[in-house]
Parts: C-alpha cells; sequence; structure tokens
C-alpha cells in the first residue's frame, strides 16, 4: 500500500452510482443490479465519501517519503491507511450485495474489473521498466503490481458473494478466514492472496450492511464523538510510530514474514479490524449528505485511484522528494495539496472520457450475445 515501489515490495503495494453496475468508475461503489442502467438515482452521500477516500489515498501515498523523518507525518500516515481502504472496500461490500453471478453481471465484472486489472497491470509494469530501470521485469497477470491488488481482491470477493450470503455468520467466518492467513507465509504472491484473505472481512462487513446502518453514523452524536476518537487515534499513533511496524496495516503479509510469532497474526487482525471499523464509522459520520462541488468526482475515483500511480512514480523517477525543504513543514503542506489536487484532476469527466476505453469498455465482440439472453433456455 505504500507510494513507492521499492525491489523488495514493486507487486502488491498500496488502494474504490457508476456507469452501468458499477464496477468501473470505482470498484469499491455501485451496486451489481440487473436493473437498467440510470434507474436508480446516485446517493450523494456514496459519492463525496469515495471522493475524500481517495483524496486521503493520494496524500498517504505522497506521504510516505517524508515519514521517515518525520514522526508527525508518520503517525498521520498510520491513522489514514487504518482506515481508508476499509473504507472503500466496506461501500464495495454494500453495493455487492445484490450480486449473484448472473450472466449480466458476469459481464459487467469482467468488463469494469478484469480488463482495467489488466490494462493497468500491463501499463505499470512497462512504466517501472522504465523508472526503475528494470528493462526484463516480467509481465505477470497473477503477481499483481502496485495499485492493482485492489481489482484482483475485488473480482475474487464478488465471484464468492453468493457463498458470503448463504453462511449462517458470515463475518465469524470470514474474520476466520482472515486470522488463518496470517499463520500462512506460504500463500505467496499468487493475485495477492495473502491481501485478499486479510481484507476480506472488510467486504463481508458491506456485505451484512442495510442503509439503516448508514442512517446511524450521520447522526449528530456519532459526529460529535468522532472528534475525540480521531484526535485519540492520532496521540495512539504518534505513541506507536517508533514501536509499531506499520506494515501491519497493509495486510500483506504473514506474522512471520513481519517478525512478529505466530499468534501475533490472528491478535492483530483482530485489533486491527476493530479500530478500523471505528475510524470508518467517524470517517463517514463527517461525508457530507448533500450534493457539494466534487460530489461529481465520486463517480471517477477508479480513474483517480490507477491513473495517481503513476505520478508517483515519477516524482520518485525524478527526485522531487530529494529537496530538502520539502522535508519540512511547509514541504509536507505543499506535497499534500499537490497530492489532493492531482487526484481530483483525474477524477473529473474530460478524464473519465479519454480513458474510458480502457476503465469501462464494452467489448461487444467479446461476447456471444446480449448477457440478458443468456438466461434463455438454449
Amino acid at each position: 500500500m505504500s507510494g513507492t515501489m521499492r525491489p523488495a515490495q514493486q507487486r502488491g503495494t498500496a488502494p474504490p452510482q457508476t456507469p452501468a453496475d458499477g464496477v468501473a468508475a470505482h470498484p469499491a461503489t455501485h451496486p451489481a443490479r440487473s436493473a437498467p442502467e440510470g434507474a436508480k438515482q446516485r446517493d450523494a452521500f456514496f459519492d463525496n465519501a469515495k471522493y475524500l477516500a481517495i483524496v486521503l489515498v493520494a496524500m498517504g501515498h505522497a506521504w510516505e517519503p517524508l515519514r521517515g523523518g518525520s514522526r508527525s507525518v508518520a503517525a498521520l500516515y498510520m491513522v489514514v491507511y487504518a482506515f481508508h481502504m476499509p473504507a472503500f472496500i466496506v461501500i464495495s461490500g454494500y453495493f455487492s450485495r445484490g450480486f449473484d453471478a448472473s450472466p449480466r453481471q458476469i459481464k459487467r465484472l469482467v468488463t469494469g474489473v478484469a480488463v482495467p486489472y489488466v490494462v493497468f497491470e500491463v501499463a505499470y509494469t512497462l512504466f517501472t521498466r522504465w523508472t526503475d530501470r528494470t528493462p526484463d521485469r516480467p509481465i505477470s497477470l497473477l503477481d499483481p503490481l502496485y495499485l492493482t491488488w485492489f481489482l484482483a481482491a475485488l473480482f475474487i470477493w464478488r465471484l464468492t458473494t453468493p457463498l458470503w450470503r448463504l453462511v449462517r455468520k458470515p463475518l465469524v467466518l470470514a474474520l476466520a478466514v482472515a486470522m488463518l492467513a496470517t499463520l500462512s507465509p506460504s500463500i505467496g504472491n499468487v493475485l495477492d492472496l495473502q491481501r485478499v484473505l486479510q481484507f476480506l472481512p472488510y467486504f463481508v462487513v458491506g456485505l451484512c450492511l442495510r442503509p439503516e446502518h448508514f442512517q446511524l453514523v450521520r447522526r449528530s452524536e456519532v459526529r460529535a464523538l468522532s472528534v475525540p476518537v480521531f484526535l485519540g487515534a492520532l496521540a495512539m499513533a504518534y505513541w506507536a510510530v517508533p514501536r509499531m511496524n506499520d506494515a501491519w496495516f497493509f495486510h500483506r503479509d504473514s506474522a512471520e514474514e513481519l517478525a512478529a510469532p505466530g499468534w501475533y497474526g490472528p491478535v492483530m487482525t483482530l485489533v486491527l479490524f476493530g479500530c478500523s471499523m471505528v475510524l470508518v464509522a467517524c470517517f463517514l459520520a463527517w461525508v457530507p449528505r448533500r450534493r457539494m462541488w466534487f460530489t461529481v468526482l465520486g463517480a471517477g475515483t477508479l480513474y483517480g485511484y490507477l491513473l495517481h500511480g503513476f505520478v508517483v512514480q515519477g516524482a520518485n523517477f525524478g527526485h522531487w522528494y530529494d529537496h530538502g525543504w520539502v522535508h519540512g513543514p511547509v514541504g509536507a503542506i505543499t506535497v499534500t495539496l499537490a497530492a489532493g489536487a492531482v487526484v481530483t484532476v483525474l477524477c473529473t469527466p474530460p478524464v473519465r472520457r479519454l480513458f474510458q476505453c480502457t476503465m469501462e469498455p464494452e467489448l461487444k465482440w467479446a461476447f456471444r450475445r446480449d448477457a440478458t439472453d443468456l438466461r434463455r433456455p438454449l
């Protein structure tokens, strides 16, 4: 989840109402429904939440080169990483409740998640061959590079949705799976399964939520309580910076790989799940319910998510962080504002139109007939 693809952590680092059933404009947002496009009105609350979360993702990536020299930046980084991806994944699960693996929905999953995954896996590999000066780096669709791990994970999570809707205690089972994953360093990097399994409980939480649950976090008392909770989280993170390995928040490694005793894994899974869900609730409590100037950008968060990675890599290649002033307070503020501005531009409608062919392709030529016709007997 880090913003820099270091040699030892190149793959699986780091991150998503929309057009046509929601797997495209941000994979974490729209219901996999069978209703016609535009049949339901977009909810400004979720678009606002997606935009604000993607801004935090970009800021987190911008802070990474600064956290080694600033305990305050490292604390902010830790708090943001505790909830921004869980928030995306919870919303993804919430809008996947209607997924029943019908032909029409499978088609949308392929065009809105699988195709962007392939396109950006190849694009990131080619780009990092240049920026990292590694011309022999292979293109591997089984080992997600950088931000593409989320698309691979969403594809798997959505396909398993019918199972989680069938079992009696889905969250308990998902937490058990995540806990066991931390004990298994042999899982490896195939489709970043370690991350898929460790983040799974947040997706399942989303599947279990109902509209009234989101109404609860919008109450004024929850908003008031969220302020001391966030302040407490920042204070705790500031204390933990020199004492804790923040890689636990990335959910990409087993306990053994983090040089911790095996039993740490299951315990940290439960502790981090509780902390992350509290912070997700606090974050959602402050998301505006009405339309804002940035509401329209919530439909383009997948674009901002995937495209800003090239800017991050370009900044590292251009040695933008080598200037001393960048590592001071003014530099940290400048980098933060620049990250927010860049990802905002990348979510705008003109950028969406430019890259729509890769993010939301129709691919009519790839399917035998319209997906709705596949339901009819042959």
